[in-house]
């Protein structure tokens, strides 16, 4: 079965998953040319290692509670709070509380 992907100009509904967070996996939004977003899901205690994006890349925590680890300092990321890397920026993601994040890369052409 093919991923949904949103079209242009169709609504996505990114609002807290609340008691469904638990049951929740990482899903895709959109993937073109120039930008991918991904609805992100990374439950408590899991860790997303070290890794590099070919993109710039924006993290909006939805809801719950990270770990945003960067090459000097880590980031205590929760509801409401945003951020962006630079292109390559290596960074990890470890989950406190399970959580929702919206994440998109602009990828580089």
């Amino acid at each position: 079965m093919a991923i949904h992907h949103a079209r242009a100009e169709e609504i996505v509904d990114l609002r807290p998953l609340g008691q469904d967070l638990k049951y929740a996996k990482t899903s895709a939004i959109v993937k073109s040319t120039i930008f991918e977003a991904i609805r992100l899901i990374v439950h408590a205690g899991a860790n997303i290692p070290p890794h590099q994006v070919s993109g710039t890349v924006m993290l909006h925590c939805l809801e719950g509670r990270i770990i945003l680890g960067l090459v000097e300092r880590e980031l205590e990321m929760s509801a409401g709070q945003w951020v962006y890397l630079d292109c390559g920026a290596k960074h990890s993601v470890r989950g406190v509380e399970d959580s929702s994040l919206l994440l998109t890369i602009l990828l580089e052409r």
